[in-house]
């Protein structure tokens, strides 16, 4: 099977990210690109969503309370509840 080369424009931090993201998986960039690819080919499309939606979970007051809890827990504020707490509370 012959190969061919193919150039991609890509910013220079959004390069360095993503082939450390694909060191840690094992793969290099051309394996990577590849993978993508054939995938494409297989499912006849994009082999995932693309949406313009973000998930409702991470909106900017969540993900202030999320920092504000790892603080709290680096810390050492935490309380810690079991779930048959949390169930007494719920009952209350």
């Amino acid at each position: 099977m012959a190969q061919t080369n193919i150039n991609i424009r890509m910013d220079e931090e959004l390069k360095k990210e993503a082939e450390s993201l694909f060191a840690d998986l094992g793969l290099n960039m051309t394996t990577a690109v590849n993978i993508f690819v054939r995938q494409s080919v297989r499912q006849g499309g994009i082999p995932f969503e693309i949406t313009t939606q973000t998930d409702a979970f991470y909106n900017p007051y969540n993900l202030k309370r999320i920092k504000q809890s790892i603080q709290q827990m680096e810390q050492g504020k935490m309380i810690a509840k079991t779930m048959n707490d949390l169930v007494q509370m719920a009952d209350e």
